[in-house]
């Protein structure tokens, strides 16, 4: 090639493919490119694209446009607090992965997989593979789309709503101690922490020897927005117990306190009220020398308010001779039950007793009501005036009948 003349020719440089001519003022580049002889079988191999394949969607239900309408139109999006179904797929890293629907996998920790998660349990026990359950969202999504959930959560409001059904109805159920403290006993009752005071407990103390021991209870109160659940051994116990109990009974308790006016006796958690009128059928003029707390007796119930689970108790009933309380009580106890049956012998003979003199009486006015129904056009004429023909038995019927 052949350069001008009128260039000014500074430098040359050579290449396989290209030479570069440089003047002094501009730069100048050939480039000779080397073509390559491909043979007949490289170049129809170049040329080819594969096999052709032909896409129809004649034998579908749906086009691809539906396909993508409905891609479109599909809503991804899931907010914080939302209750979704969901399918546990597969245990990962201390939880579960979990399709929900989204556009992603979502994740259950381990924390939230259930509200009661004994010592040693792990992912696997709490939650089962290919499950339908309802997860709670508790998170908005990652950098990655995945959103966390939870079933602890959800169990966490249905047991409250548990409880406050409970409380509506009354109910008496068991749980179980957990711990104790100064202040009574804890106690796990659906998954929720509940406080047993120690005056609510029936016949014991708060001990470490409670915890495992299942007890029966009923609520005192529930408040989910304070978080604070109280419940009561000894009104489960009390209402079961006075189901049971009847006048007449015989039961056996301790003093647990003297006052002027009698003895306060726990019967089975329950508090009877001893009047100092019932002990004995003699007059007591000193109640300690007769009783005192710690001392165990035996008593009649002669009323009961099972509402207030209440209980008035009596000894001299069960006295075999009156004043017998003062002089040995013990003996008294010990023939408590067969001074009971002579006693309630005695009040059943005077209840028929009291029936019979009753009807004679109504059975009486009948004829009497016939001589004053003849005498009574005289009785008007003279006196002007009709008498009361029951005046004069008012009296001995409601003395009868008392």
């Amino acid at each position: 090639m052949k350069v001008s003349p009128h260039l000014a020719l500074l430098g040359f440089l050579s290449t396989t493919n290209s030479f570069t001519v440089l003047t002094s003022g501009s730069q100048v580049s050939w480039k000779l490119d080397a073509v390559a002889q491909l043979t007949k079988f490289d170049q129809k191999k170049k040329k080819y694209k594969g096999p052709s394949v032909q896409i129809s969607d004649e034998s579908l239900d749906f086009s691809y446009d539906d396909f993508a309408q409905a891609v479109a139109e599909t809503d991804y999006s899931f907010n914080r607090n939302d209750i979704v179904p969901g399918v546990c797929v597969e245990y990962d890293k201390g939880g579960c992965l979990v399709d929900i629907g989204a556009k992603s996998s979502a994740f259950l920790p381990e924390a939230e997989a259930a509200l009661i998660q004994e010592s040693g349990s792990s992912i696997e026990t709490l939650v089962n593979l290919d499950e339908e359950l309802d997860f709670e969202i508790i998170s908005e999504e990652d950098e990655n789309g995945q959103l966390l959930v939870s079933l602890r959560r959800i169990q966490y409001r249905n047991a409250w709503e548990s409880m406050a059904t409970m409380q509506n109805e009354d109910a008496t159920f068991e749980a179980e101690v957990v711990a104790v403290n100064r202040g009574g006993a804890i106690c796990l009752v659906e998954g929720l922490r509940a406080f047993l005071p120690g005056s609510h407990l029936s016949g014991m103390m708060a001990t470490e020897d409670m915890i495992g021991m299942r007890l029966p209870l009923k609520f005192l109160e529930v408040d989910q927005e304070g978080g604070k659940l109280v419940v009561s051994n000894r009104k489960a116990l009390v209402e079961q117990q006075m189901s049971d109990l009847s006048r007449g009974d015989i039961v056996e308790g301790m003093v647990k306190a003297l006052k002027p006016y009698g003895a306060f006796v726990e019967v089975g958690g329950m508090s009877g009220l001893l009047h100092i009128s019932q002990i004995s059928y003699d007059r007591i003029e000193d109640l300690e020398k007769v009783l005192e707390p710690g001392m165990r007796v035996k008593c009649m119930i002669i009323d009961h308010d099972k509402v207030n689970g209440r209980i008035a108790l009596s000894t001299k009933t069960l006295e075999p001779e009156p004043g017998d309380m003062l002089k040995d009580p013990s003996a008294v106890f010990e023939k408590a039950e067969e001074t009971a049956q002579k006693y309630h012998e005695r009040m059943e003979a005077e209840r028929k007793a009291r029936e019979e003199a009753a009807r004679d009486i109504v059975l009486g006015l009948g004829d009497s009501l016939d001589e004053l129904g003849v005498m009574g056009d005289d009785d008007d004429s003279e006196n002007g005036a009709v008498s009361d023909p029951l005046a004069d038995v008012s009296d001995s019927l409601d003395s009868l009948l008392a």
